[in-house]
């Protein structure tokens, strides 16, 4: 199928715009009734305030593995760490575990067309990874460069983990819709994130380099609302930045083939007590 030969696959029409509309609803509820974290409403004043704001949210970030949380654009806030912005234009995006705490974004992660997909692919014993409900503001969603997930979620063997890409908005060349370069998924990876020892800062650095790609080579995927993209974990993507005035919200998350695979123990992302990953047959 596509996915072995290209690395990624589009599936339109995987959820229907109802499901769509009632999982940008309940995210507009969680937004009302977010609590906007400590480490933004830091005012600075000098040099050591400034790094434990940058450690703060280093923190915050690397321990979001099995909660609900929230990432800010750039420059939503004042000095006060008041909004300047309306507080749902300011996110970029809230992770990493939807799947777990939230009963429609389960629900949705879970579904037997879901689950059949998987078991179509082959996977065994496929376990949810984390989970992302990603922005992407009108005119201020920046780009994501070119990136492979396996850089992030790193296993032994590579190739084990898929992301779930489900457009709950139109998602058109003009708001940053994804880019591919096919077949790139047979190429490995040249750079890995993984977690300093503990005790030391950053909490997290890269080991090697991301390649230099050609331009010409990324092909655009525009999906409708409700489609869906099947992401390889070698496979080299981005997407531009939101130019036009339509938000591209977007549901995500990475499944795992868990039979005879080893989750890197240098990963960011590590399985809690409180969160261990979940099968996705259940």
């Amino acid at each position: 199928c596509d996915y072995r030969d290209e690395g990624y696959l589009v599936l339109d029409g995987l959820l229907s715009p109802e499901e769509c509309d009632a999982l940008r609803d309940r995210m507009s509820e969680i937004i009302e009734r977010m609590d906007v974290p400590e480490h933004c409403r830091t005012q600075f004043s000098t040099d050591h305030d400034e790094q434990l704001k940058t450690q703060g949210n280093a923190d915050y970030f690397i321990t979001s593995g099995d909660k609900i949380r929230f990432f800010f654009e750039k420059g939503v806030f004042d000095d006060k760490g008041e909004f300047i912005v309306p507080r749902e234009q300011s996110l970029n995006k809230i992770g990493h575990a939807l799947h777990a705490y939230e009963p429609l974004f389960k629900a949705v992660t879970h579904s037997p067309k879901i689950q059949n997909l998987v078991k179509n692919l082959g996977l065994i014993n496929p376990v949810i990874l984390q989970s992302m409900y990603i922005f992407k503001q009108p005119g201020i969603g920046g780009e994501v460069s070119p990136h492979q997930d396996a850089t992030f979620l790193h296993t032994q063997p590579l190739g084990r983990v898929m992301g779930v890409w489900i457009a709950l908005e139109d998602a058109a060349l003009e708001n940053g819709c994804l880019w591919f370069i096919p077949g790139s998924h047979n190429d490995g990876i040249t750079r890995r994130m993984v977690r300093t020892p503990k005790g030391t800062f950053p909490l997290t650095d890269f080991i090697g380099r991301e390649k230099n790609y050609d331009d010409k080579l990324f092909v655009p995927t525009p999906v409708k609302k409700g489609g869906a993209v099947l992401i390889h974990s070698e496979v080299v993507h981005r997407s531009a930045a939101n130019t036009s005035d339509a938000s591209r919200h977007v549901y995500t998350f990475h499944v795992m083939e868990s039979q005879n695979t080893v989750w890197s123990p240098e990963n960011w992302l590590q399985p809690t007590e409180e969160l261990p990953f979940p099968s996705l047959y259940t």
